[in-house]
């Protein structure tokens, strides 16, 4: 193995130089010379059995080469830096957003015009959601691609894209956008050019002639929209053929055996690398390799296919930063961030402590939220969570049968509660979420809403109740003090940072109602935002307080997106406790996640290192004990740190 490796090295060197001659390419020899064995090593496992292997190898340098030389000087500068301070995006300076620019400010050169608002909280990261063409109707949100290489017209153009990228590195910002791996939509020029007969792109997905294949791969494959489009492959009358489409009909499966498919994925990374892009999420990954017999999700063959996309843009685009859309298991989702052994993905969600914190806000104790963190791995070196309370999508209670089984709670009945409180059935439940993608055999079902309105923000304004109001907010700021200080980037979806309810427009909107995703993905106000300079608002006390939590994480170097929080146990199971440290520095965070006053004892502080001379850094007010107790009002949250 080692004579092929050696005699392929000196191919792609003289294929470099007879290809490229006159150019500079020193920096990206010395950097395939740190990296051709991992490059080297995982292309064979992968397709060391094909006879153009040789010719596949080289195909796929020369276009790492091409995407090198390509890029911008100001990029080449940037990676520079960020391998000289490979730990540039632990810091906690950073503070995430993510937003639809058609539903924030139409386009993007009106996004251009809004990049203030989002400077004006202290948000410094900013993931536009899918913006790449797409088809007008069955699109997925975006998540069905027909052009990687350009930008849809209804939000701009890839120059745009340049721009703001520009701006934002000007500014010291980060850019995140979307690359869907698994799938391409069916208005694909490859999908396009297959229903055409045309083999080579037949060959890009996966395709059969009869259902013997299909049927079989059917026995082990879970269905993801089981009421939306039941099973995993659609017939194409056209060609009189049956295609993979895990996911929706339009979306068909990229077939990754192929190594062609690999490199021209790989050429697409590195030209959205070259528009400015510092984070690329990556979406879909579980599912990027099929293997009959297995559910084809989280398999070797996938983290193999992202350590090789890791190695080439270390080769050719080294200060981009990959974060996987994986919500799979909490063991699981550690091996995506290289299991502390190989390079894959920076960043990781972290959908378990998302779920832990709505089960706390629902029951009103941590039994959940404590034991579910004990259970969850740390990351490796290097590599951070992304920890957040709403996204774009559906809140899947994806935790685990033993952590519920652990809080004493039997875990279907457990979750039957959390169901019926978020989408308000249970007595005495302020939210007004609702149900999506309910299964009546299994009564199991994920939870749409907008964070305000599953803290009761929506039905206490409806009611004009101005006690329920003010406990909506502080359930609002205790949520998001549990992700700012946490180990971690936290994110604040667009709209939470001024209180958007409920969304309802969706409704009268052929194409998006029958997905109440849609009710949290608003449409900016920008009315209802102007109120956050006014104060007594709602929005205002949301606004300020999120921008002086997020002004105080930046200031606190124990707040380093490093996985290393303390869990401090109590005797109170409405107190969560836990400890920052970074050297000298830290901050003991209390956070009563219940609606009434409660109190912890001050052998907690000791526990943590702190005497009982304290005070809270957010209010910036001295704590006071009380018969030897912290004592927390309802819903109120505590950073505690030595006088």
């Amino acid at each position: 193995m080692s004579v092929t490796k050696e005699k392929l090295l000196h191919e792609v060197v003289a294929g470099l130089r007879k290809k490229y001659n006159g150019k500079d390419l020193t920096e990206f020899l010395v950097r395939l010379g740190a990296q051709f064995g991992d490059i080297y090593q995982r292309f064979f496992r992968l397709y060391g059995e094909r006879e153009d292997f040789s010719s596949q190898f080289n195909q796929l340098i020369l276009a790492l080469a091409e995407m090198y030389l390509s890029r911008d000087e100001a990029l080449k500068e940037l990676d520079r830096q960020r391998e000289e301070d490979k730990n540039w995006i632990m810091s906690q300076n950073w503070v995430q957003t993510m937003l639809y620019v058609d539903r924030f400010s139409k386009n993007l050169k009106g996004f251009m015009k809004k990049i203030d608002y989002l400077e004006d909280i202290g948000i410094n990261y900013i993931h536009l959601m899918p913006l790449l063409k797409m088809p007008q109707e069955a699109n997925d949100g975006g998540y069905a691609v027909s052009d990687y290489r350009a930008v849809d017209k209804k939000f701009g153009s890839m120059a745009d894209i340049r721009n703001i990228a520009k701006i934002f590195r000007q500014k010291g910002m980060l850019l995140e956008l979307d690359l869907v791996l698994n799938h391409t939509s069916n208005e694909h020029e490859w999908a396009k050019k297959a229903l055409q007969g045309d083999k080579a792109c037949q060959d890009m997905y996966y395709m059969y002639d009869d259902r013997s294949i299909p049927d079989a791969f059917e026995q082990t494959l879970p269905e993801i929209f089981p009421e939306n489009a039941p099973g995993n492959f659609t017939y194409l009358s056209e060609i009189n053929k049956w295609v993979f489409t895990v996911f929706n009909t339009y979306q068909w499966d990229l077939n990754y055996t192929n190594p062609k498919v690999f490199t021209e994925m790989m050429k697409i990374l590195l030209n959205l690398a070259n528009q400015g892009v510092d984070v690329l999420r990556l979406d879909a990954v579980a599912f990027m390799w099929k293997k009959l017999g297995t559910q084809s999700q989280n398999l070797e063959e996938a983290h193999l296919l992202l350590q090789l996309l890791k190695a080439c843009t270390k080769v050719a685009a080294p200060g981009v930063v990959f974060k996987a859309e994986a919500i799979v298991q909490p063991l699981e989702i550690v091996k995506y961030l290289g299991g502390g052994v190989v390079d894959e993905c920076e960043i990781a969600y972290n959908a378990s402590y998302m779920v832990y914190l709505w089960d706390a806000m629902a029951t009103q104790n941590k039994r959940i939220l404590e034991n579910g963190l004990e259970n969850i791995p740390r990351l490796p070196k290097g590599t951070t969570w992304i920890n957040y309370i709403r996204c774009h999508d559906d809140i899947g209670l994806g935790y685990a049968d033993q952590d519920i089984w652990g809080a004493g709670y039997n875990p279907f009945e457990h979750k039957q509660f959390i169901i019926s409180y978020y989408v308000g059935e249970y007595e005495g439940s302020p939210s007004k979420g609702q149900r999506f993608m309910y299964n009546p055999k299994t009564r199991d079902a994920r939870i749409t809403g907008a964070t305000a309105t599953l803290l009761g923000l929506e039905t206490a304004l409806e009611n004009n109740n101005q006690q329920a109001i003010d406990a909506a907010i502080r359930k609002i700021l205790l949520m998001h003090s549990g992700i700012m200080s946490f180990g971690g980037i936290p994110l604040v979806y667009y709209g939470d940072e001024i209180a958007c309810t409920n969304d309802y427009s969706y409704l009268s909107d052929p194409s998006k109602a029958d997905d109440n995703r849609w009710l949290n993905r608003p449409v900016i106000d920008w009315k209802k935002a102007a109120l956050r300079e006014t104060e007594g608002t709602l929005e205002h006390r949301v606004f300020t307080n999120l921008k002086r939590m997020i002004q105080i994480r930046k200031s606190l170097p124990e707040f380093y997106n490093e996985n290393n929080y303390q869990l401090v146990k109590n005797s109170n199971p409405h107190v969560f406790t836990f400890l920052r440290q970074r050297e000298w520095h830290k901050t003991l965070v209390v956070m009563n996640v219940s609606g009434q006053q409660q109190s912890i004892d001050a052998q907690v502080l000791e526990q943590s290192g702190l005497g009982h001379f304290i005070y809270d850094v957010f209010t910036e007010r001295d704590v006071l004990l009380t018969n030897n107790q912290v004592t927390l009002e309802p819903y109120q949250f505590l950073w505690l740190k030595q006088k």
